[in-house]
Formats: C-alpha cells, structure tokens, sequence
C-alpha cells in the first residue's frame, strides 16, 4: 500500500517538474536536430514554461537580443520586461536554458512605464569586449515609439520616428504598426511595419500586390514584395555582418488556414529604393504548420554567433501556445 503511495507521489513530482523546467520540443515531424532544412540546419528547441522571475510571469516574448559581453540571451515581452536567459549550447546544441532574471521598463520616475507594448529590441554595445555598458534599444508600438533602455530597464534616451511613422492612423491597424528593429553599418537604424502604411500602400494594394516597406531613421526607404501568403507581416529584423538583413515574416488569418513562418535574407544594397526591384535575396526558410512543423506564433530573431541564431515565439499568455526558443544555423 504504501509502495504504491510513494509511487503515485513519485510520479506526481516528475510530472510537475517537467511542466516547471524548460525542455526540448520536437519542432518537426520530419526533420531532426542537426538536418538541413532548406538553408538553414536545425539546432534544438525549447519550450519555456510559464514561471515567474521576480514575480513576472514568462511568456509572450515578442523580441531577441543576444549580449556577447555578457553571455546573456535578453528576451522582450510585449508587457515591457526584460528576460535575461543563459541558453546551454552542447556540440552546436541547444538543450536548455537557465533563466537567470526579469526586470519590467521604468520611465524617468523609476516606476513602470505605462502603455509599453514592447515588440522590437536590438542591443548596442553588447559586442565591444567591455562588460557593464550594454545598451537596449526598443521598439514600442503604442505611440509608437523608440527608446534605449539599460539591460535593467532604465531608460536612458529617444529617438524620432520619421514623420509618416510617428501617426497611428497610418497604419493598416493598432496592432499593425512597428515591431522590429535593427541597425546597419551603413543605413543605420531601420524598422518596418508590420503591415505596409494605408496610403503608401494603395498603388501596390489596387493591383492586388503585397509589398513590405523598411525605413530609416533618415526618410530612406526600400520597397519589397512582401512573403505571398495572406496576412503576411514583418515581426523581426536582423542585421548579418555582411550588411544583408534577415526578414521574419508571420502569416495568419485564421484557424482554417496555414500558420506561416517565412526566413528571408536581403541585400540592400542592390534594390531599388522606390520599387524594390532588382533586389538580391533568397528563402532562407519557410514553416509551415500544415507541413509537419510544431511552430507557433514566431516574432522574435537574433544572431548568436557565427552562422547561428536564435528565434522565439509569442505565446500571447494563451494555455493553448507555447514558449518556443529555437536555435538554427544558416548554410
């Protein structure tokens, strides 16, 4: 009797422990850890689970930024908090991830910043060799707005949205407007809407073509035939060290129809800013949720080291989404 008592709580204990600690996840049903995957080789994934870190709970996690100074991995979510995660990479692998803390956004006041939907987040300085001067630059999409955060949540200055940026009635909608970020060497800081602007989308939108727009800081802008699938948004921006850009783009429309995961890799330098034509690039990758890929709601890139990258998904604090942190190398 009593055998079987200790069995049951035995077996209760490992039950919650695996639901409480981070674990791998199969992203795919047909492809494993270490396949190439059309250009990219596949490295591991996590799953998150919903903890709290200083009384913050885990979870929809909408940007990535990794700190090569510090080792850490910080992960944005759209409440306005900073996750700092030290992922445990073993032969290329990535097999789990120590959370390590959590700090929400503070205004100048030192009390939390209000209306922050966090969305992108780039780090500067977090690759000069000198530990303690990591800066976070964040892209809010209520305002929106674009401001630099310490790795701790303070706030340290802002930036100017070009003027047809700055006007939520812009946008296709108020949850269609700035959700990355990144920085070039030569163009500097560039964003994108996560769907194209209302007015200067209306030559493309009345001949039935989907174009995605990235902006500078400075007017400069380049006009790109977005993914074609329908829906499809830009969520995340990366900056390789050769100057191309990786574009992550999510498509989704309802239940009834595919959750679409699109890699692309781009070379400015070659487009033509007003069309867009002519522009070298190449899918990296494409998941699709109908094909026998696990993946769910992806928003979040960044580069590792390398050829290798880490990408997160938004769980949007739903018991029917998951915590993905996936980790791949481009070929």
């Amino acid at each position: 009797m009593y055998r079987k008592w200790f069995l049951f709580l035995l077996i209760g204990i490992v039950v919650i422990t695996l639901r409480s600690a981070n674990h791998p996840f199969s992203l795919s049903e047909h492809y494993q850890i270490g396949d190439i995957y059309m250009d990219i080789r596949l490295w591991g994934t996590v799953e998150l689970p919903p903890n709290e870190i200083n009384g913050l709970k885990m979870g929809q996690l909408s940007g990535l930024a990794w700190d090569e100074d510090e080792k850490l991995l910080y992960a944005l979510s759209d409440r306005g908090i900073i996750f700092h995660l030290r992922p445990l990479i073993k032969n290329n692998t990535l097999t789990s991830v120590r959370v390590i803390s959590a700090y929400l956004l503070k205004n100048t006041q030192g009390k939390t910043l209000r209306w922050r939907d966090a969305e992108g987040i780039v780090i500067l300085k977090g690759h000069n060799g000198i530990m303690g001067d990591s800066q976070l630059l964040i892209m809010l999409e209520i305002g929106p707005r674009l401001a630099l955060f310490t790795p701790e949540g303070k706030p340290l200055d802002n930036y100017t949205l070009p003027k047809t940026l700055q006007t939520g009635k812009n946008y296709a909608g108020s949850n269609k407007i700035l959700e990355s970020v990144t920085v070039h060497p030569t163009f500097g800081i560039i964003t994108a809407p996560e769907w194209p602007l209302k007015e200067a989308n209306k030559p493309y939108s009345l001949k039935g073509e989907h174009k995605i727009t990235l902006y500078t800081l400075n007017q400069r802008q380049w006009i790109l035939p977005a993914f074609p699938a329908k829906n499809s948004g830009v969520v995340a921006l990366e900056t390789l060290e050769d100057g191309s850009i990786l574009i992550l783009e999510r498509a989704f429309y309802s239940i009834y129809t595919p959750l679409i995961i699109s890699l692309r890799r781009v070379w400015l330098s070659s487009c033509q800013s007003k069309t867009g034509l002519h522009s070298e690039s190449e899918q990296v990758a494409i998941f699709d949720n109908t094909q026998g890929w696990h993946i769910d709601n992806f928003e979040g890139l960044t580069h590792h080291q390398g050829r290798y990258f880490f990408i997160v998904s938004d769980n949007n604090h739903s018991r029917w989404q998951r915590t993905l942190l996936s980790y791949f190398e481009i070929q």
